[in-house]
């Protein structure tokens, strides 16, 4: 768009000058108007904060303009999420506030219907705790793991360099960098732009083995062992699915796999990159237990874990029936929500296939205590984790730590223009066009995502001292309530089962929901 700018400005200029020369001198008056709109065009070309408007010099003002008229206008075209689920304006409003380091504080009142089904608050004490000066780390690495990890509360969710252009990659990893969190790679592999900015980095594997790979796509145990070994890389994730399109193999356009995609991920240009939706290296849960032996070996004993979206409920306890005959733990498990994703995905599978995070989330957590095997592994939440508050409700389902995609996008500009999927995203983060990602100012929004993650941890401590604890272990589902219709409250206690420490390991003191699965469960067969 900038280059139709510039083309546009002699033309323009020209044609006016010969209408007031030719016809009459009242045309000359127009400059009175060119000369204000080609200042502002420059003006956007060279400022750094917006890069929606450097990529669209003056047509990008109207987007901005939408979102001055409330609330009809803009929640018809700014509220909806990628999903066309309810993303609401306070939600969008506070990611900025937080990124641009803004007055961050609501006026007139709140900003959700409290009195509609569905809408969840804390309880609050009269005693709050005294002021806590952060949010405790959390140590990631059981007693089989050499090198563990202490990882913030908070940090980048999954998100692929190719799915993402390189300075959107680069603004993650240098905010990352300045607040102290760490940034998961996504399955595309590792990347430099994961690497340049020095901060701490899970490296996600997943089954297309992107990065670590042979030319037939299996994967290549010297490549692993070769990038696993660098500093940066502080946990290994294998990804078995994602909310987005569970049971579905990742997808990146062939529109966006440029010539260092190729060179990072090892594929073909010019065609589709598409994961099988399964492992090469394992097949039964035994094996993968196997294979996350195997990992932790060749990386020196760094963390490693799993991510899924829960699906059958007799496969995830299959799982955990192998860790106890193999008596291999993970260090964590990655638990992501149907509502999650942020890349392209087809419209069936990110609307109807999945377990949302809550349930899913409470049902690891259960499933663990119930093998008595809780205490070994960390659990990180994600899937809309955005603010303080959602923070808060994971940990009562039993997170340890949170991962946010889209929170940390909009934090570097995402203005949610659901381009995602066609290489011409307008703020330059979902595009391989050099045209559109070279003019995301990198230094500005690694500030803005350094300060998203830093707030948004200060607003989950302080709720946590308003409702008088100070410890995450200590949130409980009580603490947090949900209106279930007119007159009828009910805490997430009476929401969602919890189960008694190793109730699962005797069939017949086992909850009578849990039988089936159990019969179903094998550690041979998912």
């Amino acid at each position: 768009m900038r280059k139709y700018f510039y083309m546009s400005l002699f033309p323009t200029y020209l044609v006016t000058l010969l209408l007031g020369y030719f016809l009459s001198p009242v045309f000359f008056a127009f400059f009175v108007v060119i000369i204000p709109i080609t200042l502002l065009g420059f003006y956007d070309i060279f400022q750094t904060k917006h890069t929606l408007m450097r990529n669209y010099p003056i047509v990008g003002h109207f987007r901005y303009l939408l979102e001055a008229f409330r609330p009809e206008i803009q929640q018809y075209f700014i509220e909806k999420d990628i999903d066309g689920r309810p993303f609401s304006r306070d939600q969008r409003s506070v990611i900025y506030q937080r990124a641009k380091s803004q007055l961050d504080t609501a006026p007139f009142g709140t900003q959700f219907d409290l009195y509609k089904s569905g809408a969840e608050w804390l309880d609050h004490s009269l005693n709050p705790v005294e002021e806590l000066h952060e949010l405790p780390r959390v140590y990631v690495g059981n007693h089989q793991c050499k090198k563990p990890y202490l990882a913030s509360r908070y940090n980048v969710s999954a998100m692929s360099y190719g799915s993402l252009s390189k300075t959107a990659v680069l603004s993650l990893n240098m905010g990352a960098k300045k607040g102290n969190f760490a940034q998961n790679t996504g399955e595309g592999g590792l990347a430099p732009y994961h690497l340049e900015g020095k901060a701490d980095v899970i490296w996600q594997i997943g089954t297309g083995y992107f990065g670590c790979r042979n030319p037939d796509g299996s994967f290549n145990a010297e490549l692993f062992e070769k990038k696993s070994q660098l500093e940066n890389i502080k946990m290994i994730e294998i990804k078995l699915s994602q909310g987005a399109k569970p049971g579905h193999g990742g997808i990146l356009p062939a529109a966006k796999v440029s010539d260092e995609v190729v060179a990072i991920r090892h594929v073909e240009k010019g065609k589709d990159v598409i994961s099988p939706p399964w492992h090469g290296e394992f097949s039964t849960p035994a094996q993968m237990m196997d294979f996350i032996t195997k990992l932790r070996n060749l990386s020196g004993g760094k963390p490693v874990g799993f991510k899924l979206c829960i699906g059958r409920h007799s496969e995830f306890l299959s799982i955990c029936k192998a860790m106890i005959k193999k008596d291999v733990y993970p260090d964590f498990i990655t638990v992501d929500g149907a509502e999650g994703g942020t890349g392209a995905a087809p419209r069936e599978f990110t609307n109807h296939m999945g377990t949302p995070l809550d349930d899913a989330l409470n049902f690891v957590h259960n499933t663990l205590i119930g093998f008595g095997i809780r205490e070994k592994i960390k659990l990180i939440a994600a899937g809309k984790v955005i603010d303080g508050f959602s923070m808060i409700t994971k940990f009562a389902l039993g997170a340890d730590m949170c991962n946010s995609a889209r929170g940390m996008l909009m934090a570097i500009g995402c203005i949610q223009a659901l381009r995602c999927h066609t290489n011409q995203c307008p703020t330059g983060i979902a595009t391989q066009d050099p045209q559109l990602y070279k003019l995301l100012d990198v230094e500005d929004k690694s500030t803005r995502v350094a300060r998203f993650h830093g707030q948004t941890l200060n607003q989950a401590r302080d709720l946590m001292q308003a409702i008088g604890i100070s410890k995450v272990e200590d949130i409980r589902k009580g603490h947090i309530k949900r209106r279930m219709g007119v007159g009828h409250i009910a805490t997430y206690d009476d929401i969602f089962a919890t189960l008694e420490v190793g109730s699962l390991l005797d069939f017949e003191k086992a909850p009578q929901s849990y039988k089936k699965y159990l019969l179903e469960a094998s550690e041979e067969k998912f």
